[in-house]
């Protein structure tokens, strides 16, 4: 039996992939750049609050409200001070802070709301889905990196909000925890979908893991498929395709996407990570999409994109909001 052809990579389109700022690290290391740029009528300062940033409908579609240094509310002492790079010449800094967002400030568009990266990554442009996707990732990573892991001392920011520092100088760089996602195919070209616990109740999506200590990225899609659903994938080189990747700042991942190649199909869940699991030809996702028996990923999400290239070409949607 010839082998099912797995998609072909690239992924294209990832919405929090398209990133182009400069980011222009040579800029974090002096003391005063950032003080420098907060000094500077030129500077566009990006606020998060809770994990929501301002943004704003025009005739071009969705922007980012990115404010003059003087714009915006003087920061507390628990907000970081971020620098996120450079876009055509004109430096980019975020305010991030885990209040919820301000009043009304000087300077504030009509029809301004505060929206979460979910509902607008896909709609925002490739600058402004990056600096937003930047902004979010590095405040998550300073929320959960308060204290020294050796000592228990607080830890203060520096290199422009890069770098985490203990009292006798010993530095803490950002982290990001690498994750695989996968679409699993079966021998008979069917596709793989799972249902979690905690999602709303229709919810599927493919499986996907963390990559443990010691393990490459193939052996990661090959244990996952095992333990979540029970699922031998193939040991050839062939049979793992990595399709492409995309940061996932909730609150720290980084999704990398395959396609798999499974050798067997009896399906046994593991109860805990995924409560049900099925094989969908195409005709049949199709069907269970429209009828809403089915709620697929969110379209700013990598797994709608490995969903998509199995099917070959966008699916149809009833439901198309972000996750909680």
């Amino acid at each position: 039996m010839t082998p099912v052809p797995l998609p072909s990579p690239p992924l294209r389109n990832l919405a929090l992939s398209r990133q182009h700022v400069d980011r222009a690290g040579v800029n974090r290391v002096p003391a005063s750049h950032l003080q420098e740029l907060w000094a500077s009528p030129d500077t566009r300062v990006l606020q998060v609050h809770a994990g929501r940033a301002p943004v704003v409908s025009t005739p071009e579609g969705l922007e980012l409200v990115l404010r003059a240094p003087a714009q915006v509310p003087t920061p507390g002492p628990d907000d970081l001070q971020l620098y996120l790079g450079v876009d055509e010449g004109v430096h980019h800094v975020a305010v991030v802070s885990a209040d919820a967002e301000p009043e009304a400030t000087d300077g504030a568009g009509g029809g301004e709301e505060w929206r979460g990266l979910r509902e607008v990554g896909e709609e925002l442009s490739a600058r402004d889905a990056g600096l937003f996707t930047e902004a979010l990732s590095m405040g998550n990573w300073h929320a959960v990196t308060r204290f020294s892991p050796r000592t228990g001392q607080p830890l203060t920011a520096a290199s422009s909000g890069w770098v985490k520092v203990e009292p006798d100088g010993k530095e803490h760089f950002p982290r990001t925890d690498a994750a695989v996602i996968m679409a699993i195919i079966s021998p008979e070209d069917e596709l793989l979908l799972g249902h979690q616990p905690v999602w709303p109740e229709n919810r599927y999506s493919v499986l996907a893991g963390f990559v443990e200590p010691g393990e490459c990225f193939e052996d990661t899609v090959r244990r996952e498929a095992f333990e979540e659903a029970g699922i031998v994938i193939g040991s050839g080189l062939e049979d793992v395709v990595y399709l492409g990747s995309q940061p996932w700042p909730f609150p720290a991942s980084l999704m990398v996407g395959f396609a798999a190649r499974a050798t067997t199909r009896e399906i046994k869940v593991d109860g805990d990570e995924i409560a049900l699991a099925r094989w969908f030809t195409r005709d049949e996702l199709a069907e269970e999409l429209a009828a809403g028996r089915v709620l697929p990923p969110p379209g700013v999400s990598i797994a709608r994109r490995l969903i998509e290239a199995w099917y070959g070409g966008p699916i149809p949607v009833s439901d198309d909001k972000p996750w909680a």
